[in-house]
């Protein structure tokens, strides 16, 4: 059953952008972009379910999460959307472009391929884990916490996002941690659908990340064979690391693709 997810609209005329964040990601990291962009559009910026303010519940299946999607869409009176997804939320909005094309004017996909990918983020659960363990007072702590097992401060700091004040004081998760981790050969898996989605289509990839290497284009041509496929000089974060160039290129492909 779909859920009904939590979202941020600008509000505006015409064919909207939608965005999509990344595993352990949500609407929150969007900010700096969403308020540029809605300057020249309207932006709708969305919470996956187990993520940010989103409903928790089993199943991560990008049958699932595209059905979330779309279930806001319809909710929003969206009949069709640009769809901007960064790593798993790349991969719900080809799901949804495969399993329900005449909702997607055109695709913006960060950092990953339609492809499976092997399991790296054990310290990751091993740190978020260790944070619903010791419940920390405050973000000091939290960081010592997942320290433990976390070495990069870059991604501890992005994993800081998901904690907030609970009502017994001190900080809490706010990730269906649970889900996710019981699901998460499905969130390594392919999207969903079959067949292609032959729309316009905006790859943009990091040139330092392991994600969408040149081996992996044919099978990302097989599904998106109308991809421009951009490379920035970046990680897998590629939107926080290159905000600009990253954005320039989106604006650059919206403003070819309008509708």
């Amino acid at each position: 059953m779909s859920l009904a997810l939590n979202y941020l609209d600008t509000g505006g005329e015409g064919v909207p952008l939608v965005v999509i964040h990344g595993l352990f990601g949500s609407a929150d990291n969007w900010r700096s972009h969403v308020k540029a962009w809605q300057e020249m559009r309207r932006v709708i910026a969305v919470d996956l379910r187990n993520h940010g303010r989103s409903p928790h519940a089993e199943g991560m299946g990008y049958d699932a999460m595209a059905g979330d999607v779309i279930r806001l869409l319809d909710r929003l009176r969206v009949p069709r959307a640009h769809l901007l997804g960064h790593s798993m939320g790349g991969k719900v909005v080809i799901s949804l472009a495969r399993l329900a094309p005449e909702r997607a004017a055109s695709l913006i996909i960060g950092d990953i391929a339609p492809v499976a990918y092997g399991h790296d983020h054990d310290t990751v659960f091993a740190g978020l884990r260790r944070l619903e363990e010791g419940q920390p007072a405050n973000r000091r702590e939290a960081d010592e916490l997942l320290g433990e097992h976390v070495k990069e401060r870059a991604v501890r700091l992005f994993l800081a996002t998901n904690l907030e004040r609970a009502e017994a004081g001190g900080l809490r998760l706010r990730l269906g941690l649970d889900a996710i981790q019981s699901d998460y050969e499905t969130v390594m898996a392919p999207p969903a659908g079959e067949g292609a989605f032959s729309g316009p289509t905006l790859v943009l990839r990091g040139a330092n990340s392991p994600y969408v290497t040149d081996s992996m284009l044919p099978a990302l041509k097989a599904v998106l064979p109308e991809a421009e496929v951009v490379t920035l000089e970046a990680g897998h974060w590629l939107h926080a690391e290159q905000p600009e160039a990253f954005r320039d290129a989106v604006e650059a492909f919206l403003a070819r693709h309008p509708d």
